[in-house]
């Protein structure tokens, strides 16, 4: 049902909700509360935590008259209070609140606690009598946007409840008896308008248990493993030319993930591999090698980047690894146009490219491939599950390697990937030494740029990177700003270029090209370097504002130094000096691990600052927890292996309540409906 035909909401109110992704009464009803306000244990007024939001039992003693304070706002005070202390209620212009309150009436009031002990103060507190305090013991507390606050959600929720009185139940009878679970429609009511903390308990643990599940059966549905074999079946092809032509020899890591990729490759089922390796670790090579062994079986492979930047450099990069073995590449990127275009899809088509490296420009309907049997993604978190659906869907179940250089724990791992099997590549190539890192508030800012300086001088060049482009988000200056009133004059005579996300894509290729090529001695750039950019000479990175960034994000801009051997330096800048932002910079200067510093973030940040705003390519969860929740993501993923294993495509009857909910979860990723 249309969220606009809802008692209460109408044209502009559904406006404001589409703000918080609510479209439909059946959005509200998974539109689950983040916290709950607890009137059933209230504080006496002397107990009340100071400058903390908490619920006190008072009785109105009194009320004052309307009066008008600096700022033209209107303000009433109230007195009330308990046997144990006085509380004052001030209300700034909201008339309606203390105008229902009755004097000699005991209230339970929500909200910030001041003052001193002998008389605590709370502005504009929310008042429940104490009939509905008993009515609503536990009050929902649901994330806002502006115009919509919780009261008013919990009221549209209300109205969705009346307006869509039947819940399905997507679970089978046999899950939910294994693991002794509440009906779906006891969860749902439980989840917005509990009793207890039991019923609170018993709601999350149902409702969990099944957006889990939902998310592993829509993966495992969109990589398509089930029974299916794949279209590309291939013969163990020995590496031996390939290692030979290289100018290095290869770690034993990347040897081993080669082995491993060759080895399911000559499988009858389509090879689902994530290969993990810290920064500067030497992916590109196994990717590569993969690359020879479809080539050698007569199979194109198509290689996906995030970035233009990044695609570029990776097609550079192999086909100087692959020209000399008889490979054929091909970038398509959305700046090759008219004639190139046109020339490029001919000879994806016709076979005559064995390898195409681009970015989301591969994925459009034009591109057709002769005969595609490896799909390679490289940071594939950047990219959405549909998009990584649609890639593997322009071949017959190709085998698919997914490449990233953030170090993923096992536990979000087996969210993210499914049953994907892991290779990790934990050796670093010779030559490549730890980047020695420092972190400063700004006050050091002149002494650092004086070692800039030297570092200059010494014929290296420097990356500056500033998280915002524009002024406005914050105090900060935008990364244009400071490239002027900064970098600028404190490195008089240096050549500086900008780069930053919205410049074109040609414009980014040629400022790149000039650091690449030293015709500039310091790129002042946002995090648009983060990914893959490699320039040898670049020696140190100074990164403004670090508190900004989670830990991994820090340790992949420091990945963007020491890559050409010799000393490479990494200097943290942030005047935000609290204890938790000094502990986590200071971890970073001592910790070169990306595993353990993804383990840190993790544990102290949580699962959506590690990964970015929306860069895990998941659909949103609603409830469940990506690291508090992992016993039950293990059990619901083994249920879900088990379904997939018994019903590929959960055609069965019994299943179709599984399969809807997989696709309501999935529903912007329309290969899976």
């Amino acid at each position: 049902m249309d969220i606009r035909y809802l008692k209460g909401v109408g044209e502009k109110r559904a406006a404001q909700l589409a703000k918080l992704g609510l479209f439909t009464a059946e959005d509200l009803l998974s539109f689950y509360p983040r916290d709950y306000v607890d009137y059933s244990h209230p504080y006496p007024v002397a107990s009340a935590p100071y400058d903390a939001k908490c619920v006190v039992r008072a009785t109105v003693y009194g009320k004052g008259p309307e009066t008008r304070v600096r700022g033209g706002k209107r303000m009433v005070r109230v007195q009330a209070g308990d046997e144990t202390a006085a509380l004052a209620l001030t209300y700034f212009n909201n008339p309606y609140a203390p105008a229902k309150l009755q004097e000699n009436e005991t209230y339970f009031f929500y909200g910030k606690v001041g003052g001193g002990f002998a008389q605590r103060e709370m502005v504009n507190p929310v008042a429940l009598s104490a009939a509905q305090a008993a009515a609503t013991p536990l009050t929902p507390v649901y994330p806002q946007t502006e115009g919509v606050n919780s009261a008013y959600l919990a009221r549209c929720v209300r109205a969705a409840f009346a307006a869509v009185p039947d819940i399905d139940e997507p679970l089978p009878a046999s899950l939910r008896e294994k693991y002794r679970l509440c009906g779906k429609a006891d969860a749902v009511r439980m989840i917005h308008f509990p009793q207890s903390g039991a019923e609170v308990h018993a709601a999350r643990r149902r409702l969990i248990y099944e957006e889990l599940l939902a998310l592993q059966l829509g993966l495992l549905l969109l990589r398509g493993r089930g029974k299916a074999l794949t279209g590309a079946p291939m013969r163990r092809v020995d590496l031996a030319p390939f290692w030979a032509s290289l100018p290095f020899s290869p770690t034993g890591a990347q040897r081993r993930a080669a082995d491993e990729i060759l080895a399911d490759f000559s499988k009858r089922e389509p090879m689902n591999r994530l290969l993990q390796g810290d920064v500067g670790s030497g992916k590109t090579l196994v990717a590569a090698a993969g690359v020879y062994a479809a080539f050698k079986n007569g199979y194109q492979s198509v290689l996906m980047a995030p970035t233009e930047i990044l695609a570029a450099q990776h097609a550079a990069t192999l086909d100087g690894l692959l020209a000399g073995l008889g490979v054929r590449t091909a970038l398509l990127t959305g700046s090759v146009k008219g004639a190139a275009r046109k020339a490029a899809l001919a000879a994806i088509a016709a076979g005559e490219a064995d390898l195409v490296v681009g970015t989301h420009a591969v994925l459009s309907a034009s591109v057709e491939f002769r005969k595609l049997g490896f799909v390679v993604t490289d940071e594939q978190h950047r990219f959405g599950v549909r998009q990584r659906g649609l890639l593997s869907g322009k071949a017959d179940h190709p085998h698919t390697l997914v490449m990233s250089a953030t170090p993923i724990p096992r536990t979000l791992g087996l969210l993210m990937f499914g049953d994907l099997d892991i290779s990790i590549l934990d050796e670093l190539p010779p030559g490549r030494t730890p980047v020695k890192t420092y972190a400063v508030t700004g006050k050091k800012r002149a002494d650092l740029y004086g070692f800039l300086q030297k570092q200059l001088d010494a014929g290296r060049q420097a990356y500056i990177v500033c998280p915002v482009i524009d002024e406005g988000e914050s105090d900060m200056l935008s990364v244009t700003s400071y490239c002027e009133q900064v970098a600028r004059p404190l490195l008089p005579g240096r050549r500086i270029g900008l780069m930053h996300g919205r410049l074109k894509p040609a414009e980014k290729a040629a400022v790149m090209d000039d650091f690449k090529e030293g015709k500039l001695d310091v790129l002042v750039s946002t995090t648009v370097i983060e990914v893959g950019v490699d320039v040898p000479n670049a020696s140190c990175i100074v990164i403004e504002n670090a508190e900004r960034y989670g830990l991994s994000a820090l340790h992949q801009l420091r990945g963007r130094v020491g890559r050409g051997g010799g000393e490479a330096y990494c200097v943290l800048v942030s005047d935000h000096v609290t204890d938790a932002v000094k502990k986590r910079l200071s971890f970073l200067c001592h910790t070169t691990d990306g595993f353990e510093i993804a383990k840190f973030d993790l544990e102290t940040r949580g699962p959506g600052d590690f990964f970015g705003s929306r860069q895990h390519g998941l659909p949103s969860l609603h409830i469940a927890d990506l690291m508090a929740d992992s016993r039950t993501l293990y059990a619901a993923q083994s249920d879900a292996l088990a379904l997939i294993e018994a019903d590929p495509g959960l055609r069965a009857p019994q299943h179709a309540g599984l399969l809807a909910m997989a696709q309501r979860l999935f529903r912007d990723d329309t290969a899976l409906n």
